[in-house]
């Protein structure tokens, strides 16, 4: 069958099996799978690419059969003209998880087996670099906290929770989940990290006074089970009420646009790594799986290093 025997279907030419196929496929993301109208628009253009690729690739519009007989060398050639095309890591990531899915869904239907992709490494994105706040901005942005909240004890409550990201080097999801019970009024705190690994991070003196004078003036009486963090109204505190409040003190502080509850996080990290701290301890506080996660910091460290040496060593600065 030439190019122009196959039947357009999803914006692009394919064969009447294929074709069948597809819709079937789309059907299945759309009812069952429950995807977003914009991840499955993606999933199809991916999809569309590839196909349009192997149209070019083998001369002519590939069948169900001819999809079963690729090799691994084939869905190579595709992600490297996907390279080549300009596409970031990131995106040929996503498109090697939507035709990664149509080939699963395709198995599971009995329609093909290709064992060919499984072999396949995704494409790995480069992680932007932490961007911590400065030890005199994390300074300032917890003295700040508190300042022009609706009522004192929500004051309180914004300074403890910066704190505690700050001090303690938590995920703001961490963080928000801490109950009574948990309360970091000791010398360490219990954390219940991603994949529900636990973890044990000391407490600082600061964090100690910060999460008191906030219990103090909290209005809600919560049992031990209770959120540590609440709304205004009782509840869990919302991640996104941190998240502007964050964006206030930006503005008022004249922060960058970095300066985020997780940026929190990072500096943490980075200023422990500045005074001496050990990468591995670190690395378990954190609950970092990886040690290379944590060596990202490494590098944050050494970027301010040279600006500090470029601004400063006499022979760095340019001569008037």
């Amino acid at each position: 069958m030439s190019p122009s025997d196959a039947t357009p279907v999803l914006g692009f030419s394919a064969r009447p099996d294929v074709q069948e196929a597809l819709a079937h496929w789309r059907r299945w993301l759309e009812s069952e799978k429950g995807v977003s109208p914009h991840t499955l628009a993606a999933y199809v253009g991916d999809v569309a690419v590839f196909l349009a690729f192997l149209t070019e690739y083998r001369g002519a519009p590939p069948s169900l059969n001819d999809l079963g007989d690729l090799r691994a060398m084939d869905f190579r050639a595709w992600l490297a003209r996907r390279a080549g095309d300009g596409l970031c890591a990131a995106s040929r990531a996503r498109a090697l998880a939507a035709v990664r899915n149509l080939f699963r869904w395709l198995d599971r239907s009995g329609r093909l087996h290709n064992p060919a992709i499984a072999s396949l490494a995704t494409p790995r994105a480069k992680r932007p670099m932490p961007r911590p706040l400065s030890e005199a901005d994390a300074a300032t942005l917890l003295d700040a906290a508190g300042e022009e909240a609706d009522a004192p004890w929500v004051g309180a409550r914004d300074r403890a929770l910066f704190t505690v990201l700050y001090g303690c080097g938590l995920r703001i999801a961490e963080a928000l989940g801490l109950t009574r019970r948990d309360a970091p009024l000791g010398d360490t705190l219990r954390v219940l990290g991603k994949g529900r690994k636990e973890r044990i991070v000391p407490v600082l003196p600061a964090v100690n006074e910060a999460v008191r004078a906030y219990l103090d003036l909290c209005p809600h009486r919560h049992g031990p089970d209770g959120p540590l963090f609440t709304g205004v109204r009782g509840g869990p505190l919302n991640p996104a009420i941190a998240q502007r409040r964050m964006q206030h003190l930006r503005r008022l502080l004249g922060l960058p646009d970095t300066a985020t509850p997780h940026a929190l996080r990072h500096s943490f990290a980075t200023h422990l790594l500045a005074g001496g701290g050990d990468l591995r301890a670190i690395q378990d506080l954190l609950g970092h799986a990886s040690l290379s996660t944590t060596q990202r910091y490494t590098d944050v460290e050494n970027e301010q290093l040279f600006t500090v040496y470029a601004g400063t060593h006499p022979r760095a600065r340019r001569r008037e």
